[in-house]
């Protein structure tokens, strides 16, 4: 039985906070969140667990072992570092940080404390992104000619999704928010992104994020990456990652469905019936218990921030 205090409660933290909850060798024992209210009235639902709105309270429980940090990007900095020094194992979400230097900094200082660290990619963990992924090892699409990853938003911050940060340059975009699963994903199973170029559309306010993108990059073998996305216009929320083969095309699209083809045919939906991927939380316990685990570090986060970065 692993013991987890969740800081931060919104749309994101409430996803997964849900998972713990009903997980038979997790005990979610602590919560917190600026909104006082908040934090209470989750705490009296999981049945009367500690409630904080100060996270270095949270950090002083000697009950908790694992701090899972799902707090706005700027944030996720102070907090980490203070978990690694209260020794707390740490799931954060993603991106890691607010800047390159400090996502190297807590992928540094996590390494050198000997924690569990890992990052909240949940495609890693789906049924599609894990079938997409044992296609490509497979050869599925022969020789690789082409990625491609397209992001398209008839709104942006999504209905579910408006609060203060996520359409704000600082913090928010969907470069970010949602593109950082699919470079995450191209690094995992490409490698290198490299020689990154990159066209930002914007509106007049300065304050807000990007409403445009088209960037070029490269794998290492040269192999040419394009990344394209438009928000605020007519028609449904799409997001497509594809893979161009010499044989064939994989396309994993909008987060949970699979299309594939041979070279001449046509695209269809590739069944995902026999696809049991691992999961997360069962990852963690096994990270946390010194067993071999398929989790994706704080290194990992630092790769992705790295493209994103030259993306944005």
């Amino acid at each position: 039985m692993i013991h987890i205090g969740i800081i931060g409660l919104g749309a994101i933290g409430q996803r997964l906070l849900n998972q713990f909850t009903v997980h038979d060798e997790v005990a979610v024992v602590a919560v917190c969140d600026q909104n006082e209210s908040l934090a209470i009235e989750t705490a009296d639902r999981l049945g009367n667990i500690q409630a904080y709105t100060d996270y270095k309270q949270l950090l002083a429980n000697e009950k908790v072992d694992v701090v899972y940090v799902a707090v706005p990007p700027k944030f996720h900095h102070a907090i980490v570092m203070d978990a690694i020094q209260a020794k707390k194992h740490v799931l954060c979400e993603k991106p890691l940080a607010n800047s390159l230097e400090e996502a190297k900094e807590m992928a540094d200082a996590a390494k050198e404390a000997g924690i569990v660290h890992a990052m909240n990619f949940p495609l890693n963990y789906g049924q599609a992104a894990t079938k997409f992924a044992e296609l490509i090892e497979d050869n599925y699409i022969g020789k690789l000619r082409r990625l491609q990853l397209s992001m398209y938003f008839p709104e942006w911050p999504r209905a579910w999704q408006q609060n203060d940060w996520v359409g704000g340059r600082e913090q928010g975009g969907f470069v970010l928010e949602v593109g950082v699963h699919f470079i995450q994903q191209t690094l995992k199973l490409f490698g290198e992104i490299r020689n990154i170029q990159t066209r930002l559309e914007f509106p007049n306010d300065p304050t807000l994020c990007e409403t445009g993108i088209i960037a070029t990059a490269e794998l290492a073998d040269g192999t040419p990456v394009l990344i394209e996305g438009l928000s605020g216009i007519a028609g449904k929320e799409h997001i497509g990652f594809t893979a161009y083969g010499m044989d064939g095309v994989l396309s994993l699209e909008n987060w949970g469905h699979l299309r594939g083809g041979k070279t001449g045919d046509e695209l269809e939906t590739i069944s995902l019936e026999e696809m049991t991927p691992q999961r997360l939380i069962d990852e963690l316990l096994k990270a946390v218990n010194g067993q071999e685990a398929e989790i994706y570090d704080f290194e990992a986060g630092y790769q992705a921030q790295k493209v994103l970065e030259e993306l944005r």
